[in-house]
């Protein structure tokens, strides 16, 4: 894979395809058929992240990583994303990745000694409370219940979240919450960082969900019954909260991009070494122009996906919010991955959906990416009220032009 001159990021990103190659894959062969992998084995393959000088990439030196740029880091997920263990081993994975950065850029120094340091570590897991059961908080946060309110030094939460990442096994919830209930929303909410043991959190269940398979990620519903925790504990700016979310969401859906088109570019490469191999009717499957073309579109796709991905991040690292940038290439991204892995797995027939090749797991996650972070409706959304926002006066006049003659 050729990257641009980012920095460090590609000497880091090819020194990560090595070790995904030499030392998570065959891990990951081992347990393809049967997962999840064992915590000892997970631990086993970080320690060997950190002998080889990559372990938490994105996190901040003086937090254990190798406090790669924003832009840098993105080769270097994506070659993690070539395996489903890729992410967890290098401590880049969701939902710990995105809670990391939220720490980093909004908490205290008190707070990041107790959370962030041992997050980073891996001693410690955490898990993003924002989305509720039916009444919202997920694609439309202005329909948020879960509230928080002041007595004394401490907040008092109570709510229902659910679909919560890693919520299961988390110690520490970042908890969205509103805590000006006479506000709008966007001006009312905060993120609370709330122990996972503290009276009244309960860990309902783990929502059985499509995907589960080999690192076995737990989706949470949790209820928070007049749980109490001090009012330091908030991180960033009292009813910030909402902005906190968006300085989360937007980097964070730029990482899963390109961790999944890790695990797409992996998938075309088995699918084209198994055409290669594999013949019908005289020749080798490769020779056939139905698959050769569609494996052209596939790749050049994930260019574009990449190259979106990259300009947006651009964006972000010269301190815009490219909101727009950010939807267009999450959306983009989430569709031509999963169309990718899909070819990938309709070329290998039998075996594509056999656990011995990692394309089934591959499919089997892929289709949430279309989910998560927002769904593909929600984006477009966006973008549409983006575009429609301000028509240019000059075309505004031309069409009322055209509309005298009717």
């Amino acid at each position: 894979m050729e990257y641009d001159d980012i920095g460090r990021g590609p000497e880091i990103a090819e020194a990560v395809r090595e070790f995904v190659d030499e030392t998570v894959l065959p891990v990951e062969r081992e347990w393809l058929g049967r997962g999840p992998i064992p915590p000892a084995d997970i631990e086993a393959l970080r320690d060997a992240a950190r002998d080889e000088g990559i372990y938490a990439p994105q996190v901040a030196e003086e937090y254990g990583g190798l406090g790669l740029g924003f832009r840098e880091m993105l080769p270097v997920f994506e070659e993690a994303g070539r395996s489903l263990l890729g992410p967890t081993a290098l401590r880049c994975a969701a939902p710990d990745e995105g809670n990391m950065h939220t720490l980093e850029i909004a908490a205290t120094d008190a707070q990041k000694e107790r959370w962030l340091r041992p997050l980073a570590a891996a001693e410690i897991d955490s898990g993003f409370a924002m989305t509720e059961p039916m009444q919202g908080g997920g694609s439309d946060p202005k329909m948020l219940a879960t509230t928080a309110e002041k007595d004394g030094d401490e907040w008092v939460i109570d709510g229902h979240k659910w679909w919560t990442t890693g919520g299961v096994e988390a110690n520490l919830l970042l908890v969205f919450a509103r805590t000006d209930q006479e506000a709008h929303p966007y001006a009312g909410c905060s993120v609370i960082l709330v122990p996972a043991d503290a009276d009244g959190v309960e860990v309902v269940r783990n929502i059985p969900h499509l995907g589960e398979g080999l690192v076995g990620t737990t989706h949470a519903e949790i209820r928070f019954d007049d749980v109490r925790v001090p009012v330091e504990n908030t991180l960033g700016e009292e009813n910030e909260g909402f902005t906190l979310v968006q300085q989360r969401l937007g980097p964070a859906r730029l990482t899963h991009c390109m961790r999944y088109a890790g695990m797409a570019d992996r998938a075309l490469d088995i699918a084209t070494a198994y055409l290669s191999e594999r013949e019908g009717f005289g020749e080798p499957l490769s020779e056939k122009q139905g698959p050769r073309f569609r494996i052209a579109d596939r790749r050049t796709e994930l260019h574009a996906a990449r190259t979106m991905v990259r300009h947006a991040a651009g964006r972000i690292a010269d301190g815009h919010e490219a909101r727009i940038e950010v939807a267009m290439a999450k959306t983009f991204a989430a569709n031509v991955t999963q169309e990718a892995i899909d070819d990938a797995l309709q070329f290998c027939g039998g075996n594509g959906i056999a656990y011995d090749l990692p394309i089934a797991r591959f499919h089997e996650n892929v289709r949430q990416f279309r989910l998560v972070d927002g769904a593909d409706e929600v984006h477009r959304r966006s973008i549409a009220r983006d575009a429609f926002e301000d028509p240019p006066a000059e075309e505004l006049e031309t069409v009322t032009r055209f509309g005298e003659f009717d």
